[in-house]
């Protein structure tokens, strides 16, 4: 396969393997962001909602790497939506991460919660606020995150510059299969956040069984399902081995059928979070 990386509908180009910072092996998170970039990662996913965006600027400084030899994206969390609020929101990101500008920026959630109706306008003025902040320079990119194609519809009902990314969760066992088409259509890039799943995933016997049939680890296998289908994972990683392991995207190929059978596996791993609905616990879904 041997693409290395991916490009925006603005022309920038992206690095294919991705580090996402989400709970990175709290409490030693500028360590493990370290061992990240030793182990080859440029491209890092951060918001202003993980608490990690200081531990990657730590991590940068003390790499001695120039920063402009990484890309860095950081999100606006729910209680910063708004126009102002946005441009605030911003700023504080980039005193965060000593940086003066951003390589791609992302609202977070469409909704502050499930109940706020007016959430379309705030959606707009929120949009409007990061097309400034990409006209001005101060960010390469602007996307979204959790948002669904009715929420992404009324971004570009109106919008000046439409959004290049959308991340969602995806991997096999819930792979969002309108979503992904619907942004596809549009020229967005899908980025899968928990593209590994869950236990529950990695130890599902379809998986078990691709794993041995290709000599991979199932890790792997949920990986090239994204990237084979035109989806950017965002893994994250705590050890040396399992970070390498998830850098190498292009190692091999899954057969069309056995994608085919990924897709339609039976609903597994869904984390619980989802945009117009209230929160469900796994417990509450055993």
């Amino acid at each position: 396969m041997g693409k290395e990386e991916f490009t925006l509908s603005n022309g920038i180009k992206i690095p294919a393997a991705a580090f996402g910072t989400y709970k990175a092996a709290d409490g030693k998170s500028a360590e493990v962001i370290g061992m990240a970039i030793r182990a080859g990662y440029r491209y890092f996913d951060t918001a202003s909602f993980y608490g990690t965006e200081e531990y990657l600027a730590q991590a940068i400084e003390e790499s001695g790497i120039p920063r402009n030899s990484f890309f860095i994206t950081s999100k606006l969390w729910k209680e910063e939506m708004g126009y102002e609020n946005a441009k605030a929101a911003f700023q504080r990101s980039l005193e965060r991460l000593k940086t003066d500008y951003l390589d791609m920026y992302l609202i977070h959630w469409p909704l502050p919660d499930p109940a706020y109706s007016n959430w379309k306008e705030l959606d707009a003025e929120t949009w409007r606020a990061l097309e400034e902040l990409y006209r001005a320079g101060k960010v390469r990119a602007i996307g979204l995150s959790n948002f669904l194609p009715h929420h992404v519809d009324n971004i570009l009902a109106n919008c000046e510059v439409p959004p290049t990314v959308d991340q969602i969760e995806y991997h096999p066992g819930y792979s969002q299969e309108a979503a992904v088409r619907y942004c596809r259509d549009k020229g967005i890039l899908v980025q899968a956040w928990s593209p590994l799943g869950r236990t529950r995933v990695l130890q599902d016997p379809l998986i078990l069984s691709m794993a041995e049939k290709y000599g991979v680890t199932p890790a792997k296998i949920c990986l090239a399902f994204a990237v084979q289908r035109g989806v950017q994972p965002l893994p994250k990683a705590s050890s040396p081995e399992r970070m390498k392991e998830n850098l190498d995207l292009f190692s091999f190929e899954l057969e069309q059928e056995d994608i085919w059978r990924l897709a339609t596996m039976p609903q597994t791993g869904w984390s619980g979070e989802h945009p117009d609905r209230v929160r469900v616990r796994y417990e509450d879904m055993k």
